[in-house]
């Protein structure tokens, strides 16, 4: 199943074995996940970061689903939300459909059908999204998750796979490290480390195809611009 790439999950749910149980599953897909407990933790989150889905038990403690979504819209918030219920009565659904869900789950549910329910989710958030994206003679398929500068195929990691396809969808424009981590991983990153200058040196090594023409710019103080740049404004390093 391919996933779309640097995408980030908000799952608030209360069961710590069903929260344990899907975080894995969707960080094992390649997703960056932050979990919440109870439905306070979840729209403090829900309003402090960038998700590009939500996923929502409508049983929470503190205060319930519903009315954490409703409170969202409320504010103007457009992520997208799976609702999960335990409930399968079409008065549940409704409610939270018109609350400003975009997709429910009833439990007990399975895995595959979960991470196809917020794959689905994820690509609606880019539906704009073209699924060929090309820089100077790199060409990313966003389907396939394939790499080529020119005629050779990148063989690259889920991460740095994320790292190339975030930056090519942002072409021209500087995207900072808060950026880039906030994108790509999740927030167990420690602030002071240096995993994303570390990924964009390795991406930059196998970008480096022959005498292929640098992609990947350092602006000093302000982060990575992924674009073809005429020698005299390219600062690679």
């Amino acid at each position: 199943m391919h996933h779309p790439a640097a995408m980030r999950v908000l799952l608030v749910e209360d069961s710590q074995r069903l929260q344990r149980t899907l975080s894995t599953a969707l960080r094992r897909s390649g997703y960056a996940v932050d979990a919440a407990g109870d439905g306070e933790e979840g729209l403090w989150r829900a309003q402090s970061d960038d998700y590009d889905a939500m996923v929502l038990d409508l049983m929470l403690p503190k205060r319930d689903g519903l009315s954490v979504l409703s409170e969202l819209r409320r504010q103007g918030r457009t992520m997208h939300v799976l609702i999960l219920t335990a409930r399968d009565t079409v008065d549940d659904r409704v409610r939270g459909l018109q609350a400003g869900a975009d997709d429910y789950l009833v439990k007990p549910f399975a895995l595959e059908e979960f991470l196809a329910r917020v794959q689905a989710l994820c690509r609606r958030t880019y539906g704009g999204k073209q699924t060929l994206l090309a820089v100077g003679d790199l060409e990313i398929d966003t389907i396939a998750r394939t790499v080529r500068r020119g005629a050779v195929k990148l063989e690259l990691t889920v991460r740095e796979y994320q790292l190339i396809e975030y930056l090519a969808q942002r072409r021209g424009e500087v995207v900072s490290r808060g950026e880039i981590e906030a994108h790509i991983y999740d927030a167990k990153v420690d602030p002071m480390s240096n995993v994303v200058d570390s990924a964009v040196c390795v991406l930059r090594r196998k970008l480096a195809v022959g005498d292929a023409a640098p992609l990947i710019h350092t602006r000093r103080g302000f982060g990575y611009v992924l674009d073809v740049l005429p020698a005299a404004l390219a600062v690679t390093r």
